[in-house]
Order: structure tokens, then C-alpha cells, then sequence
């Protein structure tokens, strides 16, 4: 029997139109000039959702692109993954919803998966054990997030770097070769309160105590009910186990970084990633940094990378390229692929 091998055949992506500059953020944060913002995070401006607008709209309108112009058909989709962190609902899934306002068909499988910045890793494995199993074909990996509601808008510690956005991957099981992995993951929930909402499940339920805001020595105004990150936490997580991974996966992969065409992280914020590039040794042309525009936008950094320097001709056909994802959980992980 011929092996079936899992391709990504087509990304598209979408984002809001409103958008958070720092000329915006400058005049609410006196203290934060222009220059200061950027310098810090890399970021220029960041997309929005719309006050009624939830991470499957977004999610929807990137795969409605996807499918006008890649000429693949709703019908042939067999497996929907949709990875977010902002679900229109505690249950049903999201998935399902994205399913019936695609017009996806019935006998298509739909599942959410619940991770942040290393989603889009996740979500190539699982499509990839899906069709290499035969138990799928055609996989629509949706990733969609809209942080954006999560942020206090006086907490500039987290407002500053995080905007919304969605991409839409198509993977098929025409493969001519394995494109897609090997794969390294990683877990360490010690860090579940370094990058959390503490209010709004049922460990903890909205109440009027969670609504209660606070000020930090920064001047950061939250409650419970919004995102907190420990900055300085995360940093050090990520400089800790990101080049742990990355030297895993060469291993596994039996590479060097020269012979690694690409490297595309999670894109956290200018300082961080060059921080991981310097630590890891990783050729600055070889090397994404494109957030400039778009943000943090957590599991869509990724995809949305990808199809940005592809469409600016900085990736080829054939190119070998590593993929990070790292962040909230503490989760990570990281894939090759090969672009064909």
C-alpha cells in the first residue's frame, strides 16, 4: 500500500479592519511615547474585532478565502480543527457552529481544540495523524483568537502587544513526500498563572468580587475577569525551553540550522524573538520577525506568518522550514515542514 502523506496545500487569513495604533495608545498612556511602544514590542498597530465580532466570524471569513481561491470544494472537507481560546460558547463546540455556517457537509468531523500560541504546531499533528491514519483526507485547521476582549484597556502591559486575527489551513493527504514533521511537544502547567484569565469558568464563576479592579505598581488596572501576564515569567519560560526544542527537533530531524531554510516562531514581540534568535544562532536572513502590523495575534502568528513571507517571495518551493510555537499553559511546540 502506498504511504499517505499529510501537505499543506493553501493558507488564507483574515483580519479586522479596526485597528489600535500606537499614536492611539500614546494619547490614553501619556507616559508611553510613539517610539517607546515600538521599541519595546516591534509593533506598529494591531487589528481589532469588532465589539459582536467573535473568533469564529473571523475564522469563518479566512476559510470562505480560502475556499474562493484554491480551488478546493466545501464537500471535499471530511475533518474541521478549530483552535481558539475565545469560543462563542462555553458548549456547543465552536467547530460545529463553523461547520454549519460553511456549509460543510454533515458527515464532516468537527472538533475545537483549546491552546494559544502553540496551537497551530498542535493542530498540524493532529490533522497529520488524522489522514496518515486514513481516518481523513481533507483538513480544514482553523486558528482564530480575539485576545483583544480579554484586555482591561487601562492595562497597557498586555494592550500594547496582542491583536486578532485568523488563518484558515487547508491539509490533504496527496502528499508526495513528508512534508509535514517530525514534531518535539512540551508541557509545564506549573505556569498556568503566569498567562490567564482567572474568572469566568467554573473554578472560578463571575461574580461581582471578579469584577473588582486593581492597580499594579505599573499602573496596570485589571480584574480578574481580564488576561494577566507575567512578563518577565514568560520571558524566561520561553528562553529557557524554546531552544531546548528547537536542538530536539534538529536532532530528531538529523539537521543542522544550515541546513534549515526557515525559522518561523511564534511571533510574541520584537525583543523576545530576537533574544531566542541570538541565544539560538539563527542567521538573521533566515529568521521571521513580522508583527509590525498585526501583533500578537497568538494561534494565528504562525500561519499568518507563513503566508505573509510567502506572498513576499522570502520562502520558496522546497524550502525546509521550522515552526515554534510557545506560550500560554505552559505549552510548546514545534514541527518542520517542507514547502512544496
Amino acid at each position: 500500500m502506498k504511504n499517505k502523506w499529510a501537505a499543506i496545500k493553501a493558507i488564507t487569513y483574515h483580519l479586522p479592519s479596526q485597528k489600535l495604533t500606537n499614536e492611539q495608545l500614546a494619547q490614553e498612556f501619556q507616559e508611553w511615547g510613539i517610539e517607546k511602544i515600538y521599541d519595546k514590542t516591534g509593533i506598529a498597530e494591531r487589528r481589532v474585532a469588532d465589539i459582536n465580532e467573535c473568533a469564529s466570524d473571523l475564522g469563518v471569513l479566512a476559510a470562505e478565502k480560502l475556499f474562493n481561491t484554491n480551488g478546493c470544494t466545501k464537500d471535499e472537507i471530511d475533518f474541521l480543527i478549530f483552535c481558539t481560546q475565545t469560543p462563542d460558547y462555553f458548549l456547543p463546540t465552536s467547530a460545529c457552529l463553523i461547520q454549519d455556517r460553511l456549509g460543510l457537509s454533515t458527515s464532516c468531523g468537527a472538533i475545537d481544540i483549546n491552546l494559544g500560541c502553540s496551537g497551530y504546531v498542535y493542530g498540524l499533528a493532529l490533522a497529520k495523524g488524522l489522514i496518515e491514519t486514513d481516518l481523513s483526507n481533507n483538513i480544514l485547521l482553523i486558528t482564530a483568537d480575539t485576545y483583544t476582549k480579554l484586555i482591561h484597556p487601562e492595562d497597557k502591559s498586555v494592550r500594547t502587544l496582542f491583536g486578532d486575527g485568523a488563518a484558515a489551513t487547508l491539509i490533504s493527504g496527496d502528499g508526495e513526500i513528508e512534508s509535514i514533521g517530525p514534531f518535539v511537544f512540551g508541557t509545564d502547567g506549573r505556569g498556568k498563572e503566569k498567562l490567564i484569565v482567572p474568572a469566568g469558568g467554573f473554578r472560578l464563576p463571575l461574580s461581582s468580587e471578579t469584577a473588582v479592579e486593581t492597580q499594579d505598581a505599573s499602573g496596570n488596572v485589571r480584574s480578574a475577569q481580564n488576561l494577566y501576564m507575567d512578563g518577565p515569567e514568560i520571558f524566561n519560560f520561553s528562553l529557557r525551553e524554546v531552544p531546548k526544542a528547537v536542538n530536539q527537533l534538529l536532532e530528531k530531524s538529523k539537521l543542522t540550522i544550515d541546513d534549515v531554510d526557515y525559522f518561523i516562531f511564534h511571533q510574541a514581540n520584537k525583543f523576545m524573538l530576537e533574544k531566542l534568535r541570538n541565544k539560538i544562532k539563527i542567521p538573521l536572513d533566515k529568521f521571521c520577525i513580522n508583527i509590525e502590523t498585526v501583533a500578537n495575534t497568538v494561534s494565528t502568528s504562525i500561519p499568518l506568518a507563513l503566508s505573509l513571507d510567502y506572498e513576499n517571495n522570502l520562502i520558496k518551493k522546497g524550502s525546509k522550514i521550522m515552526l515554534v510555537g510557545f506560550g500560554v499553559g505552559f505549552s510548546w511546540g514545534a514541527c518542520m515542514i517542507q514547502v512544496n
